[in-house]
């Protein structure tokens, strides 16, 4: 393949790296979403990026109501990692610090994607999705971070 080739090419493939970028969130938060509705949980939470110089060296997702441990439970360090990747990749915030209730994640960061991957022409596999569902608002069935189902 000749540079120039590849250079004229270049826009089409950002674009198609964008979009895959996008599905790929799509489909790790769709997951998530999945797990906190088939789990019950809910409460509000802490996502934050590590911060080297506070000594804090990996991403965390803390229980702000309830108990952390029902946190632990049901994500692993590397899903907390890849939760605020996501999340700042999809709200640009590059040095993540935010809170969120947990039943909120699909209509808060999940449907702003799929609504994005729809204008680009992308059709979202949902089938599986319920916490997708904005009619529900993350509300049906959900207990708090402090029980177990």
């Amino acid at each position: 393949m000749k540079l120039s080739s590849l250079l004229n090419q270049r826009r089409v493939l950002l674009q198609q790296a964008q979009l895959a970028n996008l599905a790929f969130a799509y489909d790790r938060l769709s997951d998530f979403a999945g797990r906190i509705e088939r789990g019950g949980l809910s409460g509000e939470v802490r996502l934050q990026h590590p911060v080297l110089e506070g000594e804090r060296y990996w991403s965390s997702l803390t229980a702000l109501e309830g108990n952390q441990s029902v946190i632990e439970e049901h994500f692993t360090d590397e899903d907390i990692t890849d939760l605020a990747d996501i999340v700042a990749f999809s709200s640009g915030k590059f040095e993540l610090d935010i809170n969120f209730r947990l039943e909120e994640l699909a209509g808060r960061f999940l449907h702003p994607l799929r609504l994005h991957l729809k204008r680009a022409g992308v059709e979202c596999d949902d089938a599986g999705t319920p916490s997708d569902d904005s009619s529900l608002n993350g509300q049906s069935g959900q207990a708090r971070i402090d029980e177990k189902n």
